[in-house]
């Protein structure tokens, strides 16, 4: 799978701990610190760092999806962490951000064979013209359901990170409201088509940005290292 093959590859960049510097350490001894053994070193690494960028820049990404109707893809959305999606629903603009759940929920879709990705966490802005906050849904995301985690009134040009880890009074807990009410917020967002409908699309979204994210840290890296 093309997702499985950018964790693999993900998982080998991990550096191993060359043994002779930690028998050195244990004879008391300083490691090598001369340009010949440095330029070893950094062509190893440059080596490496071109051969993993090369594997995974020949993978084939996923079939490209669109996503539902009436939603629309935020130009430049895959070069930033802004939001991905919006669409309007009357007066009202929705805008939706995503991330990986494992990322945002410790222990949520961390299993090593699916790597988080049927669990997908969704920050969804519901704004209005002429108001300086908006109303702010928390989600997980996931192939077959929606479930709230949290619904808030948040300034509009609050960032997905400082919504995920708020400063302020963020609301109740979600779990803690009345069934009817919780099932009424649901419907809610329903209405305006934030459901498991959006799951492949961006899903398939993630898998392309996990995929440039990780060529271009490569790419970054191996840059470092050769400048003078």
């Amino acid at each position: 799978m093309w997702r499985r093959a950018v964790m693999d590859s993900k998982a080998c960049q991990s550096w191993r701990l060359i043994t002779t510097r930690g028998a050195a350490a244990g004879n008391g001894k300083h490691a090598s610190t001369s340009p010949s053994a440095a330029a070893a070193v950094n062509s190893l690494l440059l080596r490496s760092l071109k051969e993993h960028y090369l594997e995974v820049s020949k993978m084939n990404p996923p079939p490209k999806v669109n996503p539902p109707s009436p939603f629309t893809i935020i130009k430049g959305a895959l070069d930033s962490n802004g939001p991905v999606l919006k669409r309007t629903y009357g007066k009202e603009e929705i805008s939706i951000f995503v991330m990986r759940l494992a990322n945002i929920i410790r222990g949520e879709g961390d299993d090593p064979e699916d790597n988080g990705i049927n669990q997908l966490f969704l920050h969804v802005d519901v704004s209005k013209p002429g108001r300086e906050d908006s109303l702010q849904f928390l989600c997980g995301l996931y192939p077959d359901a929606l479930g709230i985690h949290s619904v808030s009134m948040r300034p509009k040009d609050e960032s997905s990170v400082e919504v995920v880890a708020p400063s302020k009074y963020n609301g109740p807990v979600f779990q803690d409201l009345d069934e009817k009410m919780r099932d009424a917020f649901h419907s809610f967002i329903e209405e305006r088509g934030v459901n498991e409908s959006l799951f492949p699309f961006l899903q398939a979204w993630l898998y392309v940005k996990d995929h440039r994210n990780l060529l271009r840290w490569f790419k970054s890296v191996g840059t470092f290292i050769t400048e003078k």
